[in-house]
């Protein structure tokens, strides 16, 4: 956003392109625009001045004698630049695309002297005067501008943070977001303190003696590097703040500058969304939330195109050297820039379509022939048909673990001479003891007599030479057994 510089260095453009032009014709307003048409055919001078933010052009009617000195009239219009403003001066064969407000010269080749702004947030007054809500400028209305805040310092508005302080143009009128960052940088101050809190102090130092409003070159304090500071980059020349490298003394500006968008620095949103760049501690009056934005536009692009601009300016200077045109345009620029940029999708497009082929072929590299292919099937069917294998041998080894613990039991032996007495213990599920377990006779359980020659034969546990064996066959085995058994005995009777 044009600052207090910005909009003196584009009065004195306006001034030295205007300079011993006479003007005429009607004033061309875009169609777009809707601010105040401008009326003024008769032939007028222009000339510029500036105050704070805002730009005051003079349209001056031609006296030839001193008897129309009273038919002379003068008409001023009052610019606020907004956030893309400017002034360009050009060959008036064809109009830019947003040339808002254009002034064609009198004589040939005539010309064109155009307010551009891409944005539309400038606006002009006809007929306006300086703002009296804005307060004195920081440039060349200094010991105003001083007196204006420290008088001030009781009020409420004091207690916000500095830094959003700053941009009140209230008291510092040309003061923009480059320029706070600046001289708070500079000034040493962390960007969230109150604003009282950093300018109450400097009442002190105001007396009766008017020197003490001097500037100081040694130690200066926030107030001196508002002043200081602008002025430093009106002595840069070129405009002032470029952020697309449109100026070949851009760079100068770029050095010049020592925390907005640099690296190393910080940055934060303050309470109205508008970055601050600093370094170190920001300060108690930090917003709740905090959010930090990354660098909007590489330094090297403004570099690159700045280059450009020196190399279309050098090859215009040796064409007016061999005859040709005088008239400095930017369309140039446009093309140039529009070039790197279809470079660079052409750039993009080829990087993604070598990653894809790069895939595509550590994808082909398995099978790269018919051999490998059938090597890498015939391994894939191996593979399965172990995992098959595999999980055969578990089931048969959960079943065979299953019918083991289902079918295992203890048995207690209480020592006879002539009975056994044993007792089935069973883990797991409980189990109808069958009648031929041998349980022998004992009194004080009550249980089952049974005899050898009972029907049932087959019993889950039998007893060889005294031990106790457990029968491990499965048991649909030996009901199959046992139907078979049934039938041969009806058969036999």
């Amino acid at each position: 956003m044009p600052e207090g510089p910005e909009l003196h260095l584009a009065s004195k453009f306006v001034n030295l392109v205007c300079k011993g032009r006479l003007f005429k014709g009607p004033i061309i307003k875009s169609e777009v625009s809707k601010h105040a048409d401008v009326e003024f055919e008769d032939e007028y001078t222009i000339s510029a001045t500036s105050r704070g933010k805002e730009m005051k052009l003079t349209l001056n009617t031609i006296c030839e004698d001193k008897k129309s000195l009273s038919k002379s009239r003068s008409l001023d219009i009052v610019f606020q630049f907004g956030m893309s403003g400017k002034f360009d001066f050009y060959e008036a064969t064809e109009l830019k695309k947003h040339a808002h407000l254009n002034f064609f010269t009198k004589d040939e080749p005539r010309m064109v002297l155009s307010f551009v702004d891409y944005r539309r947030f400038g606006k002009w007054q006809v007929g306006g005067e300086w703002s009296k809500e804005r307060g004195p400028c920081v440039m060349f209305e200094y010991q105003a501008f001083r007196k204006n805040v420290l008088d001030n310092v009781k009020h409420s508005v004091f207690n916000k943070p500095i830094c959003e302080f700053l941009l009140n143009q209230t008291y510092f009128n040309g003061i923009g977001n480059y320029l706070r960052a600046e001289i708070l940088y500079r000034a040493g101050i962390p960007p969230f303190v109150s604003a009282r809190s950093v300018l109450e102090p400097l009442c002190d130092e105001v007396s009766e003696n008017s020197e003490k409003l001097r500037l100081k070159t040694e130690t200066p304090d926030i107030l001196q590097l508002c002043h200081i500071l602008p002025q430093e980059v009106i002595n840069l020349g070129g405009t002032g703040y470029d952020p697309e490298g449109r100026d070949p003394d851009y760079s100068k500006f770029s050095e010049w500058l020592q925390c907005y968008y640099k690296e190393g620095m910080d940055n934060m949103a303050d309470h109205n969304k508008r970055t601050i760049w600093f370094h170190g501690n920001p300060g108690p009056l930090v917003p709740k939330e905090i959010t930090v934005r990354g660098l909007k536009r590489n330094s090297k692009v403004a570099k690159n195109n700045a280059k450009k601009m020196k190399k279309d300016t050098e090859s215009e200077q040796s064409e007016v050297e061999n005859g040709g045109s005088e008239t400095v345009t930017r369309r140039k620029l446009q093309e140039a820039e529009d070039r790197d940029a279809k470079q660079k999708t052409v750039k993009s497009s080829r990087k993604s379509s070598a990653k894809s082929l790069k895939t595509l072929s550590n994808k082909s590299r398995k099978f790269d022939s018919p051999s490998d292919l059938g090597k890498n099937e015939s391994a894939h069917i191996r593979k399965i048909v172990k995992t098959v294998e595999e999980k055969d041998l578990n089931q048969k080894k959960s079943k065979s673990s299953i019918t083991e613990k289902s079918s295992a039991s203890k048995i207690v032996v209480n020592g006879d001479s002539n009975t056994l007495k044993a007792k089935v213990l069973q883990k797991g599920r409980k189990r109808r003891a069958t009648p031929n377990s041998v349980i022998v006779k004992s009194d004080s359980i009550g249980q089952k007599h049974t005899t050898p020659g009972d029907r049932r034969s087959k019993s889950s546990v039998s007893i060889l030479n005294g031990r106790s064996v457990v029968d491990g066959t499965p048991k649909s085995v030996r009901q199959r057994s046992e139907r078979a058994a049934r039938a041969r005995r009806r058969y036999q009777r």
